[in-house]
């Protein structure tokens, strides 16, 4: 075979051929094998595309002329390098082939086109995203562990990965596009209804940034390191996140904000944004109790009193211990309960909404109003000041009782109080932070300002804020806008943000997002870019997979998917389970062989 360098207007045009001999005329023909396409596509991987791939048509000439059966020479006394480390991981094939299929290299010569730039920065996006997912660690760490994955990305320097960064920062939102435009189709997004929560990373430094201020005092430029309050307590800077899911479960768009400011004013911007450059039509917002704002509710859906309201709509948690009293009364009164049974599956009979009476039989006990709320809304004046203003609007407020979720919320109340008692009889044991949870039922405790010690001074359990919460327990609350929707599908709907949750997990657990090493706000914006990315492939790769397996059993698979050298150019595959085969049938490349030559990884591979 050989590489035929064909002179077009738009430039080279490379084949892979290969002469034969025509039976019928006896002549020599030639035909192609594999078309290359224009050598300038190439200039950017390689610094010489037609030698290059004049040595892939070698190759190829070379495997073909070998037999299925190769026999390999081992030197049995032969030792190895100081510095021998020939593992080589291919697993993570299955991820380059959705990182292609979304056109992710395409997106990024397009943004550097123009940038006097000397390093192929597509090349180190692709080595941040497949070690995110498979091998998280620091970019110094990251860089100095390229040579784990089979292909070689590049001539690039540590330095160069800094300042790839700052592009990956600056093109945040265009990218979280592109990557929509191209799965949209495809992967059959929904968008009727989205999900929305926020949480929060934290970074081991010993005191926040400041932001940069302009010489009349006006904020330029807010940096993300703040304190604030961090899920687990930690006492560390932290950066918020907040995330919008689709309703298939695959991440639609993020926007980071510095860790001192509420996540409850940070929802709307990033739904109008996604509506902006997205071109999409009315949604339902599903978010936590905690985004269940007036401003949050009348913003999004006005005073949804038309028939057929345009304005997007929402599906909120609600408190039903921080409501008002007419609102309790109602929960209270067993007056139009009801109870549906449901089908039986692995689903409702782990939600803590519902009651398994029998094998058959799952209870979901519930009951709703349409119910004119009030709401009191900040409006800004033209002289640049803020009001507050009652208004009214229709909502519908779904209410459900559960006994095993009575269950759950007596037994965590039933753990602050002996940690409260525990804390009257022995305060000097306890701080701010520990006492958390249970200071909540103490009355009278107030706490050192710069210590944070408890002040020693009149504790008593507070048992009348014990029997209030008790009337309550097992009740939990809805509201919507849509006022036509059933109960059951209001709960649904609802427990779709469980998805949110596991993924805000995977960042924590599998891609070991946190504690975050770069500092700079583009160097974080970057961080994030490359873990959304990471995020959006592995659950593209889950539903291809038709969903039957955890994301800690793929991730696992993937990583030892790995070969190790034999010979000059073979390769021993070292692992085989039933997702690497699944995988295979997926993409439609087989990856059961426990033998491979180089230039069959190199094709498995695509480079």
């Amino acid at each position: 075979m050989y590489l035929r360098v064909s002179n077009r207007p738009k430039g080279q045009y490379l084949t892979i051929c290969e002469k034969y001999r025509d039976k019928a005329s006896g002549t020599a023909k030639d035909k192609t094998v594999q078309v290359i396409g224009y050598a300038d596509d190439y200039r950017s991987q390689f610094s010489d595309p037609i030698e290059h791939f004049r040595q892939v048509a070698r190759e190829m000439t070379e495997e073909k002329n070998n037999n299925s059966f190769q026999s390999v020479l081992i030197n049995m006394n032969e030792e190895m390098n100081v510095t021998e480390d020939s593992l080589k991981n291919v697993g993570y094939c299955v991820l380059k082939r959705l990182y292609q299929e979304m056109e992710l290299s395409k997106f990024w010569k397009s943004v550097t086109k123009s940038m006097d730039i000397e390093y192929d920065a597509d090349k180190i996006f692709q080595l941040l995203v497949y070690s995110r997912i498979l091998f998280p660690a620091s970019k110094k760490r990251t860089y100095e562990r390229q040579s784990q994955f089979f292909e070689d990305f590049g001539d690039f320097s540590l330095d160069d990965v800094y300042k790839a960064l700052t592009i990956f920062g600056k093109n945040e939102e265009k990218l979280q596009r592109w990557i929509y435009d191209h799965t949209v189709t495809k992967y059959h997004r929904d968008l009727s209804t989205t999900y929305f929560d926020c949480t929060n990373y934290y970074y081991d430094i010993s005191c926040p940034d400041r932001d940069e201020y302009d010489e009349e005092g006006n904020v330029i430029l807010k940096r993300y390191r703040k304190y604030g309050p961090e899920k687990n307590h930690r006492k560390d800077p932290i950066v918020e996140l907040g995330l919008l899911m689709d309703g298939s479960g695959i991440p639609l768009a993020y926007d980071l904000f510095p860790g001192n400011e509420s996540e409850k004013v940070h929802m709307l911007p990033i739904i109008n944004r996604t509506r902006r450059d997205y071109g999409i039509g009315r949604i339902i917002v599903v978010a936590d109790r905690g985004l269940n704002t007036s401003d949050n509710i009348y913003l999004l859906n006005g005073k949804n009193d038309q028939e057929n309201n345009p304005r997007d709509g929402y599906v909120y948690g609600q408190s039903v211990r921080g409501a008002d009293a007419k609102f309790k009364e109602w929960v209270l009164d067993q007056n139009g309960y009801e109870d549906t049974r449901i089908d039986q599956s692995p689903e409702n009979t782990k939600a803590e909404d519902t009651e398994v009476k029998d094998p058959d039989t799952v209870i979901f006990r519930h009951k709703s109003r349409i119910y004119p709320k009030t709401i009191y809304i900040t409006r800004e004046k033209n002289n640049g000041k803020t009001v507050r203003q009652t208004i009214t609007v229709d909502q519908k407020q779904m209410v459900y009782y559960s006994a095993k979720y009575a269950r759950k919320q007596k037994l965590e109340r039933d753990r602050c109080i002996e940690q409260a008692l525990d804390l009257i009889s022995h305060p000097k044991k306890y701080d701010k932070v520990s006492a958390k949870g249970a200071s909540g039922y103490i009355i009278n405790i107030n706490f050192d300002k710069e210590t944070g010690e408890v002040i020693d001074k009149d504790l008593v359990l507070d048992t009348e804020k014990i029997k209030e919460e008790e009337k309550y327990d097992g009740y939990y609350s809805i509201v919507t806008s849509e006022l036509n929707l059933p109960d059951l599908e209001i709960r649904n709907i609802y427990r779709g943000l469980s998805r949110i949750e596991d993924t805000f997990r995977i960042t924590k657990s599998e891609f070991d997002t946190r504690p975050i090493h770069v500092r700079t706000n583009d160097h974080i914006d970057a961080h994030f870019t490359v873990c959304f990315t990471a995020l959006v492939i592995i659950r593209l790769l889950q539903i291809s997979l038709k969903k039957q397996y955890p994301v800690g059993q793929i991730l696992t698979s993937l990583r030892k998917y790995n070969c190790a050298p034999m010979g000059k150019s073979g390769y021993q595959f070292l692992f085989r389970n039933e997702i690497i085969d699944s995988c295979g049938e997926t993409f439609d490349v087989n990856l059961k062989y426990k033998y491979r030559t180089r230039l069959d990884i190199r094709r498995l591979l695509k480079y």
